[in-house]
């Protein structure tokens, strides 16, 4: 589709959006955004994600192609807009996301992450119910993003999922997300499911502005909708609405939620995260383990990084009862999250974080619309550490994570990370998956071949810190001494709210 069909006015069904910025002139001010939508139609929701090419300034950091501070606090406050503002305090339906190795910018293609960013708090403000037999259903503070790859549209450099999304409810993929570039009209395929398959509820879409856009745009020209189309971007607090009523009347609606965000890094609010000490006794008991070339045996191997430190932490809080999964974490995994840059404060000093393609694709539990799930709680947890600090965010995503019983690919976790140079005189932040950590950092241990080994990590610790060095022989110590310090047992069960 082309940008001119794409962006061509068609006649006007129910509404105009707002006269453009920029015109010249003293412009009235914003008409008041509609009412909340009707859960009796379908409503398809676009949240415009910032990139690049469009954003608020101040928004976007131009070095990293990744969120400011300040961009944070907007997602933040958007979350209870979409909410409040649009789904009138109801519950979403689904929520898909651009897949963020699909979106690569700068040189050093950084992967587009804003548009996971951007719609997780609005995900923490919903709740999915998950069940298993012969246990009770658990509802919790959060509802899974879809942003996993359709089979035949893995990007180049990315390994293929091992485990694809399952169809349900009329959706072929019921875990896929958005793609920037769309080269089978996945997107478009996606719209037409839901379309067809005459849902009605809150199905929200977050991506950048020409993906939005070519998506509102084919909806128009699929179903003949004569809608007036958004003519130009008017900034990330502009939302757009198609609502189509059980009888295929269609009508796009414009929404401004007016935020203006504050600059720095959020304030949590009060009395939800209380501080305390590492406790081994609960979660892990302390270890140290060093290998040193030449000394009992053992051998640096060939091609080993030098003067690299690795800082492994697991995923925030995501599991209600030991069974529940849908990809994300729940309320207090929230609060973690976004304690993190504090909790780290002075303890750690990495120069990049990195994670695994949250388009990974893991078995879950069974829900009234899924039972696999993209895996994007590592990413949300890390993330706002990385933009706290301005650091370079990247993505694993040339070797899959989530495959059980597979120590080979511990080995390619262990190569990617601490073989070949690409990390030496490097200081990561890894956010991972806690059962894969030991393996990631066990495989390395054996090619030292020095017989030593680390213990499992504790279900029920996501507080500890493993830091992994290599100095500048390539020899090799592992530790747990450092934790971020916040106490699980004390967050709340619902998210915090902006």
């Amino acid at each position: 589709m082309t940008k001119a069909n794409a962006h061509a006015s068609l006649m006007p069904l129910v509404l105009a959006l707002a006269v453009l910025a920029g015109c010249g002139g003293s412009q009235p001010p914003d008409p008041p955004s509609p009412a909340p939508l009707s859960a009796d139609n379908l409503n398809l929701i676009f949240v415009v994600s910032e990139d690049l090419d469009y954003q608020a300034s101040g928004d976007m950091n131009a070095r990293t192609a990744n969120l400011t501070s300040r961009g944070l606090q907007r997602a933040l406050r958007m979350g209870s807009f979409l909410k409040q503002n649009m789904l009138g305090g109801q519950n979403v339906n689904g929520i898909f996301a651009l897949e963020p190795m699909t979106h690569l910018q700068t040189a050093q293609q950084y992967p587009d992450m804003v548009p996971l960013e951007m719609i997780e708090q609005f995900a923490m403000l919903n709740q999915i119910t998950l069940f298993q037999q012969n246990d009770a259903p658990v509802p919790a503070s959060s509802f899974p993003l879809n942003v996993s790859y359709p089979s035949d549209d893995v990007p180049e450099g990315v390994v293929r999922p091992l485990l694809m999304c399952s169809p349900r409810n009329g959706l072929s993929h019921t875990c896929q997300g958005l793609d920037f570039r769309d080269p089978s009209g996945a997107n478009e395929n996606l719209l037409r499911d839901l379309i067809t398959a005459n849902r009605s509820g809150f199905f929200m879409f977050a991506a950048p502005w020409e993906t939005a856009t070519t998506m509102i745009a084919g909806i128009n020209r699929m179903e003949h909708y004569q809608l007036t189309l958004p003519a130009m971007y008017l900034g990330p607090n502009y939302v757009y609405a198609i609502s189509i009523t059980p009888f295929r009347q269609a009508s796009l609606l414009t929404y401004n939620s007016n935020i203006h965000p504050p600059s720095g890094y959020p304030t949590l609010p009060s009395g939800g995260i209380v501080k305390s000490a590492c406790l081994p006794t609960l979660t892990n008991t302390m270890f140290h383990v060093e290998i040193t070339g030449g000394v009992d045996g053992a051998v640096a191997p060939a091609g080993i990084n030098t003067n690299e430190t690795v800082y492994l932490i697991r995923h925030a809080e995501a599991h209600p009862k030991s069974w529940w999964e849908d990809g994300n974490y729940v309320g207090p995994g929230q609060w973690r999250a976004l304690d993190l840059p504090y909790a780290l404060q002075g303890k750690i000093h990495p120069n990049v974080v990195y994670s695994i393609d949250p388009a990974q694709v893991t078995p879950g539990s069974q829900s009234s619309i899924s039972d696999t799930y993209s895996y994007v709680r590592t990413n949300t947890t890390v993330l706002p550490y990385a933009i706290a600090n301005n650091l370079p965010y990247k993505l694993a995503a040339s070797f899959s994570m989530l495959a059980q019983n597979a120590p080979q690919l511990a080995t390619q976790a262990s190569d990617f990370f601490f073989t070949g140079g690409e990390f030496s005189n490097q200081t990561l932040l890894v956010g991972w998956e806690h059962d894969h950590i030991p393996t990631t950092v066990n495989a390395l241990l054996s090619t030292y071949h020095g017989g030593k080994t680390v213990p499992d990590w504790p279900d029920n610790d996501y507080d500890t810190v493993w830091t992994v060095k290599l100095d500048g022989h390539g020899n090799v110590s592992v530790d747990n001494s450092i934790c971020e310090g916040i106490n699980s047992a004390e967050l709340p069960k619902a998210p915090p709210q902006f």
